[in-house]
């Protein structure tokens, strides 16, 4: 698979975060997971524990909200990146604005292709849905939509994981 830059994307409980472990542990050399959420719930936090346990010691885990383009230019192995929509969810709450959102995603697709690994970018398909009836749910899936476009006209590798079955699109 080489350095650069591996997308895969699906649907909530789709089985995408798991298919993107299974590739990064396939590539030899340090394993650093880059995780976006944060524990703003004992749900989260819940899940957040659970999900650090299924990794174990395979992987180095780095929580970064925000300035993940940083730890992208920093790399070296494989870094897995999990989730996008979270990212941008932290960077909406950060009240950054659409075109600092977009541009700061296109820095992140261009980091990536030239990383000194390879870099496994997870994401959710949220724009298959209804339209969301309030402007900020409206704003977040056009982000969305707009991101995961970025990331997989720049990814070598993309993957979309419907019911647990990775299908390669790229």
């Amino acid at each position: 698979m080489g350095n650069g830059l591996t997308f895969v994307l699906g649907g909530a409980r789709s089985g995408k975060s798991a298919f993107a472990l299974k590739l990064g542990e396939a590539i030899a050399g340090p394993r650093v997971y880059l995780a976006t959420g944060q524990a703003g719930d004992a749900e989260m936090a819940f899940r957040i524990a659970r999900h650090r346990e299924e990794r174990g010691d395979r992987w180095e885990t780095i929580e970064e909200p925000q300035a993940i383009v940083a730890e992208v230019n920093k790399a070296e192995g494989v870094l897995l990146i999990d989730c996008l929509t979270l990212w941008i969810s932290n960077l909406l709450f950060a009240g950054l604005d659409d075109r600092e959102i977009i541009k700061t995603a296109d820095s992140l697709a261009v980091a990536s292709m030239s990383a000194g690994a390879r870099v496994i970018a997870v994401s959710n398909e949220v724009g298959l849905g209804i339209v969301p009836e309030n402007p900020i749910a409206r704003r977040f899936r056009d982000l969305s939509g707009v991101t995961n476009r970025i990331m997989a006209e720049r990814a070598s590798d993309v993957w979309f994981v419907a019911a647990g079955i990775p299908l390669k699109m790229k």
